[in-house]
């Protein structure tokens, strides 16, 4: 099958890497090309998981066997079935409207995770007239714990052994599932696009640890939030806020399993995103060790300012009170000296909050606003 990666990120390198390795062909754009030429004169990548040490070719033509780097967006996606977009979401508005008019019939776009980005990308497409047939998923988590250090080394320490993922729109499932699956067999089928945003850990994990640990952050040069930052009473933070994640998924009637995150710290029990042991594999690997800039890190970024704000939307929307999340929203636009809610990925913003029930939930089957 043909496969496109967009992006340059950690979970971009993980997965041309993993297509590559799975027997797919394999083609990788990039927006800083001076990075791409760089890693491209190398000729190799070095990945480090579980197997071992091994290389991986990188080419600038279709080479078995290699990775094809390539410079123009519209000759990386031509005739792909799959695009995997495993970038932030803060990346998915002017990253839609570049890729919107390029699309064509068939395609299924990615996004791993995607904080209801589907809703941005299927708005992308319409604005550009696009109507051809376009599937978008998402799913809870990136597929891979992974760290790029320097030039060309990558180190994978897990791969996700369950991807709960939905579909929009919902009637395409059936053909995008079927390409889908043929790149991650670890997805599990779940009803729709918004129940697979909010399947998203990012924002239940991360703003908690990076707020309750702020005064590290600041202090030291490197401070690991997933090891000593992780203690029990942040964790009791994490579970209340997890429970109001759930909450808002059963009011919309989305049905369990819904992946509490409790289960990716638990040594029995449910088996979560990453399966058994990810926790402390994150943790022995000493990756995450590192320097955590409040003002501009993803993690306040995306999952406190696009991902906080959506399940606070969700809740508003669904009827759900949200203390937890709206109390975390709101030390973070203190933090930041910023309305992070205003900035945020809303139902509000995406113009869908004032829809009733069953006009979102035609939108989500049918994928046309009416």
């Amino acid at each position: 099958m043909k496969v496109c990666v967009l992006g340059g990120g950690h979970g971009c390198h993980a997965a041309v890497i993993d297509m590559l390795e799975k027997g797919h062909e394999v083609s990788w754009w990039r927006r800083d090309r001076e990075s791409a030429h760089t890693l491209r004169a190398l000729g190799e990548m070095e990945v480090q998981d579980w197997r071992g040490m091994r290389r991986v070719p990188l080419a600038a033509e279709r080479t078995p066997g290699a990775i094809r780097m390539v410079d123009d967006l519209a000759q990386a996606v031509e005739a792909a079935q799959l695009i995997v977009i495993p970038l932030p979401a803060v990346t998915h508005e002017p990253l839609a409207a570049q890729l919107a008019p390029l699309l064509e019939d068939g395609q299924v776009i990615y996004l791993p995770p995607g904080t209801f980005g589907s809703m941005v990308f299927a708005d992308a497409l319409s604005a550009a007239g696009n109507a051809s047939r376009i599937a978008i998923a998402e799913t809870g988590t990136l597929p891979y714990l992974v760290r790029k250090h320097g030039a060309n080394r990558v180190v994978i320490s897990a791969y996700a052994t369950r991807l709960p993922t939905g579909v929009f729109p919902a009637n395409a499932a059936g053909w995008a599932f079927d390409i889908l699956e043929a790149a991650y067999p670890a997805i599990e089928r779940i009803e729709d696009a918004l129940s697979g945003a909010l399947m998203n850990a990012g924002p239940v994990i991360h703003p908690p640890l990076i707020l309750m640990n702020a005064g590290p952050l600041e202090h030291f040069e490197s401070w690991d939030i997933h090891n000593e930052g992780t203690q029990p009473s942040i964790r009791r933070v994490t579970n209340a806020l997890d429970a109001e994640r759930m909450a808002v998924r059963e009011a919309l009637g989305y049905s369990a399993p819904h992946f509490p995150l409790a289960d990716h710290y638990a040594n029995e029990g449910e088996e979560w995103m990453y399966g058994r042991g990810a926790h402390g594999k994150l943790t022995d690997s000493g990756d995450w060790r590192e320097k955590i800039d409040l003002q501009t890190h993803r993690y306040m970024l995306e999952d406190t300012r696009l991902g906080l704000s959506f399940i606070v939307s969700c809740g508003r929307y669904a009827g759900v009170p949200t203390p937890v999340a709206q109390g975390l929203l709101s030390l973070a636009s203190a933090v930041t000296g910023r309305d992070l809610y205003a900035e945020g990925r809303t139902l509000e913003s995406l113009s869908v909050a004032s829809l009733p029930r069953a006009a979102l939930r035609a939108l989500l089957d049918s994928g046309v606003r009416t």
